[in-house]
């Protein structure tokens, strides 16, 4: 049972903290602590374990996947310990932001799927779990990891609605919304035929 009622001002404080902690560069802290220069000059630049896994170290890219999967969660379950539903989707939806804009990175963060998972994952584990295995196997198949974002982000709001999980349901659009414009540029290059693919050191 939550704590506190969900008033404003725990909303505005919940919806901070998980922005807060969402912003956390797990990516580029990691890169840096076990040595693999600076992860905005390497592949696509970008702060995640995709960008993370093209400095061969597929360690590192397994940390970063669970540190951003790992702030997801976090957000949604302090703010569902002291608040009620509503907060921990919004603490979850703020962690999504955080890491695709975090102010310490002057806002150019990444394109937010682990987050995405420990968020879902965090707030129904079965949508979580569902969401982990639709990206795996497209992943595995097309060798792509943003067209694996793009699908499951996309299906994931239906699978909410079939499974009962009806009010989770606006905070999946949402969601969908937050990744399908992060990865706006991967769209146009998939289309081109030009986007690099898992495990490519090469800028896609």
């Amino acid at each position: 049972m939550p704590i506190l009622e969900s008033t404003t001002q725990m909303l505005i404080l919940w919806g901070v903290i998980g922005y807060l902690l969402g912003s956390i560069p797990g990516g580029v802290i990691l890169a840096r602590v076990m040595n693999l220069g600076n992860l905005r000059e390497i592949g696509s630049g970008n702060i995640g374990a995709t960008n993370v896994l093209r400095t061969g170290n597929k360690k590192a890219a397994a940390l970063t996947l669970l540190f951003d999967a790992g702030k997801g969660a976090l957000a949604v379950y302090l703010a569902g310990t002291f608040g009620a539903n509503d907060v921990a989707q919004l603490a979850g939806f703020t962690a999504l932001v955080g890491h695709c804009f975090p102010v310490w990175l002057k806002f150019k963060g990444g394109k937010g799927v682990a987050t995405y998972l420990g968020v879902v994952g965090m707030l129904a584990w079965p949508i979580g779990l569902i969401a982990c295995v639709f990206w795996l196997i497209v992943a595995l198949i097309s060798r792509y990891s943003s067209l694996a974002a793009l699908l499951m982000a996309g299906w994931m709001p239906m699978v909410m609605v079939f499974l009962g999980f009806l009010g989770m349901f606006v905070l999946g659009i949402a969601l969908a919304i937050l990744i399908y414009l992060r990865h706006a540029g991967n769209i146009q290059r998939l289309r081109k035929g030009t986007e690099t693919k898992i495990g490519a050191k090469k800028t896609g």
